[in-house]
């Protein structure tokens, strides 16, 4: 099993910037990409951004390129999401995931199998 605590969200002006942290913790070594997604009042969760285990590799919604940064440090455990330029439509609660075998589809919800309980952002305009 592995734990998950997100933290740093808050509440920031249109174009302000937050960073958001991801604590793992437990059998850390089974994880492989991790996520970030985002849910929003009456919508379904959503993919934010990705990074493989070395970090080499990331994608991001379309919805977040240029704006928002994601990286880990395997030797604390942790992943965060810089995200700067922050407009009123980027409020959601944000989720931090881990996936546990590096599946080929690290963009969907369904590929990943441990969630953090969640970290409110708010922007206002």
């Amino acid at each position: 099993q592995v734990q998950l605590v997100e933290s740093g969200g808050g509440l920031v002006q249109a174009g302000g910037s937050l960073r958001l942290s991801c604590a793992a913790s437990g059998r850390t070594y089974t994880s492989n990409n991790m996520g970030w997604f985002r849910q929003a009042p009456g919508k379904e969760r959503e993919f934010v951004a990705t990074i493989s285990w070395s970090g080499a590799s990331t994608d991001y919604a379309d919805s977040v390129k240029g704006r928002f940064i994601i990286s880990r440090d395997n030797a604390k455990n942790t992943v965060s999401l810089q995200m700067n330029s922050l407009k009123p439509e980027d409020t959601a609660v944000y989720y931090c995931a881990a996936d546990r075998l590096g599946g080929r589809n690290p963009t969907k919800v369904y590929q990943y199998d441990y969630w953090g309980q969640g970290t409110q952002v708010t922007v206002s305009s």
